[in-house]
């Protein structure tokens, strides 16, 4: 069991976990939305600087105690914290939290780099409180469908991947463009989901190699402060497997989105990708030659499962879970890809 891959268990506490929620923009409110349907925990608590964000929250909510700040929730009795506040807060926040004997559940990134990232796991392993972060594409059943091929052997040994998510959009908040706020661009926005999904599929094999580049409006990156578009990777792994990693913001990619994950084996190949552009439906396949095996079509609602999980795995049992370690793993390697690390 991982740290973001939790798999539900039914809880015998007679009391759900009491959570609150620390930015509840669109995602906040989304992860809000499907812990609530999973009756699994209560929402006690809402903090957000935006009132008006907090109150359509606690639509979904009524009974829940609305606040501004971090320090509001810390004061009452809770259990646990989701956090969806911008990438700058999410190590501080976390850690505090993690200080305060609450179980975290944070959006991506953990924190702007390894070093925050390791922060807040020795932060949970010190409390021995359970954290995991919303690597949500894990947890899409296409993904599963892929993961479960390469474990059996169906696929022989796997020697190589291609990875891409390009968003023909970009954020639209502007912290996102400064380096000290973000962490990085594209590659910490999307790639971070790339690269945990390759070590992840992969059983997260040693990375041993690691080449990358980074380009803003089409020139390599050299402005210090500014974040890449578009960014290209190439990762060696332990017994030679090779990953190509692509994302970028902005991107004439024709659609709206171009998303996929190909795994290439010398028995076969399967590949996860999105559908006529979606940031939603995604389809999986097996490929023998030049035939095709559909394992998973659309409709698939995974978007919230990864806090479903976490809050599942809660309800039992909130102790840390050393596969946390896996977080910092997947941060190290995009400091690399950055350069802040050799």
């Amino acid at each position: 069991m991982t740290a973001v891959e939790l798999s539900p268990v039914v809880s015998s506490a007679s009391t759900p976990p009491r959570l609150g929620f620390l930015g509840v923009g669109w995602i906040g409110r989304h992860r809000m939305e499907a812990l609530l349907q999973s009756g699994l925990v209560q929402v006690a608590a809402i903090a957000d600087p935006s009132s008006n964000v907090a109150q359509e929250a606690a639509k979904l909510a009524p009974d829940a105690h609305l606040t501004t700040s971090l320090e509001a929730l810390l004061d009452l009795d809770l259990d646990g914290l989701v956090i969806a506040t911008p990438s700058a807060l999410h190590a501080e926040q976390a850690i505090a939290a993690l200080n305060a004997g609450l179980a975290v559940f944070c959006q991506k990134p953990l924190g702007r780099s390894a070093e925050e990232a390791a922060a807040v796991v020795a932060a949970a392993r010190q409390a021995d409180r359970l954290l995991a972060v919303d690597l949500s594409y894990r947890h899409t059943e296409g993904m599963r469908a892929v993961r479960e091929l390469i474990q059996t052997g169906e696929l022989g040994h796997v020697f190589s991947a291609d990875l891409v998510f390009h968003n023909a959009y970009g954020p639209d908040k502007p912290w996102f463009y400064d380096r000290r706020l973000s962490g990085g661009g594209c590659l910490m926005d999307l790639g971070v989901h790339l690269v945990d999904l390759a070590l992840w599929t992969l059983g997260f094999p040693k990375v041993v190699a690691i080449e990358g580049h980074l380009l803003a409006g089409g020139r390599p990156l050299q402005d210090p402060g500014a974040v890449e578009d578009y960014a290209l990777a190439t990762l060696t792994l332990e017994g030679g497997v090779v990953v190509r990693i692509a994302c970028s913001w902005r991107l004439p990619a024709g659609q709206d989105a171009a998303i996929s994950a190909t795994f290439y084996g010398d028995k076969g190949a399967a590949e996860f990708r999105n559908v006529g552009g979606s940031f939603y439906d995604f389809t999986a396949e097996h490929w023998r030659g030049v035939r095709r095996e559909t394992l998973v079509s659309p409709p698939d609602a995974w978007g919230g499962r990864a806090a479903v999980a976490w809050a599942s795995r809660l309800a039992c049992d909130p102790s840390f879970d050393a596969s946390a370690d896996e977080l910092v793993t997947v941060a190290q390697v995009l400091d690399r890809i950055y350069g802040r690390a050799p």
